[in-house]
């Protein structure tokens, strides 16, 4: 058995899954009971502090990422064609991606299996942030849903709520981040397949060093 010494980085160290994109591993930086926003540093792999949480905005599921994912050019493509919004990018990160869980977790820095069920198309200002939405396979409650069009509303307004104002102060009339769709699990595993190329293309065979992202 063949044991590495050290511990891989969670980007590019670990890999995407053996079933992808049906089932997918997820590295989780965030989750419900975090006040502060974690997340991966792109040089070290060390989970760091990127800021406290604004105000009452805490995570409504488990947060993270698809290792060996990247938001480059065909993710944005594909965003821009189903969103009909033009001069969009993706926004240079590895793809987000949130997993439901009856379980209370309580600390991030972990990996777990996950089932793709359909994603948020979000963008940033001019870059698009897709947030997959899965579920944590065996779990007992969350596991039975194959798609996002079975999972109740009130749960879907409570993750798009978040993301629509976790970067928002008081008082800004400026809205930072809009949700133009929600679709469901085909659509989902297809913004994955591209994630997973976008990797390859744009991070593997440009060779780019882990300083430069």
């Amino acid at each position: 058995m063949n044991i590495p010494l050290f511990k891989p980085h969670p980007w590019h160290g670990i890999q995407p899954g053996k079933n992808v994109p049906d089932v997918v591993t997820a590295y989780i930086e965030i989750v419900p009971t975090d006040t502060i926003k974690y997340e991966i540093d792109k040089v070290t792999g060390y989970r760091k502090v990127d800021r406290p949480q604004k105000f009452s905005n805490i995570v409504p599921a488990l947060y993270g990422f698809i290792p060996q994912t990247y938001c480059g050019t065909s993710v944005a493509e594909y965003a821009t064609t189903k969103a009909g919004k033009a001069m969009a990018k993706g926004d240079g990160d590895p793809l987000d991606i949130l997993v439901l869980t009856e379980h209370i977790i309580t600390t991030g820095d972990i990996i777990l299996e996950a089932k793709p069920i359909g994603g948020l198309r979000m963008f940033d200002k001019d870059e698009i942030d897709d947030k997959i939405i899965a579920v944590m396979v065996k779990d007992e409650i969350y596991s039975q849903y194959m798609d996002i069009s079975e999972v109740p509303e009130s749960i879907i307004r409570r993750l798009k709520h978040y993301f629509l104002t976790y970067k928002n102060l008081p008082g800004a009339m400026e809205q930072v981040c809009e949700i133009t769709h929600t679709y469901g699990r085909s659509e989902a595993q297809e913004v994955i397949r591209r994630s997973l190329f976008d990797y390859q293309k744009e991070i593997l065979e440009k060779n780019v060093t882990f300083s430069n992202l």
